[in-house]
């Protein structure tokens, strides 16, 4: 629903567009934002329209892209025990029989 309100001020001209809509918070979101009303004294609305505006703002001007990260491999040899396929194998002939 929209509402078009003059302003009837000679200082200003113009009108104001209120909107109204009704959004579904996830639980965790309706947490967060009741906690930030309660400590910092603020509206309700006034913490959802700055959140909702600095989303926005991130999602239309996204930072610049990184390129990933990488490491060189390298070539480590035979393994010193043989196969690693079998852990019990491999504690026994690191550990002796009695790895228990």
């Amino acid at each position: 629903m929209c509402y078009i309100i003059p302003l009837t001020s000679q200082h200003h001209a113009g009108s104001i567009i209120l909107v109204r809509t009704t959004l579904t918070l996830d639980d965790d979101v309706a947490a967060r934002l009741k906690a930030a009303v309660k400590k910092q004294r603020r509206p309700f609305k006034s913490l959802v329209n700055e959140a909702l505006r600095s989303g926005l703002n991130a999602i239309e001007n996204p930072g610049p892209t990184r390129e990933p990260f990488r490491t060189a491999g390298f070539d480590l040899g035979p393994s010193l025990v043989g196969s690693l396929d079998n852990i019990e194998e491999v504690l026994s002939r690191v550990e002796g029989e009695d790895h228990r």
